[in-house]
């Protein structure tokens, strides 16, 4: 019975330990990339690649035509 105690408790600091270890690195991974900001301009040669070609009547009929 004292095996079984001491073995349980072995698995259960073990679990804890990495439990702890995967909580704390999820932690640091949130603020590294909380400090990133994704909605800055682009920086260097960038392209725009949206060119609004539709009048209001195009768009108009592709709405009618696909409901979208």
């Amino acid at each position: 019975m004292k095996q079984f105690l001491l073995q349980s408790l072995k698995i259960f600091i073990i679990f804890i330990l990495c439990t702890s270890l995967f909580y704390f690195g999820l932690r640091f991974m949130h603020a590294e990339y909380e400090e990133m900001h994704r909605y800055d301009p682009p920086e260097g040669p960038a392209v725009n690649v949206f060119q609004a070609e539709y009048d209001l009547f195009d768009r108009l009929r592709i709405l009618l035509r696909l409901g979208e």
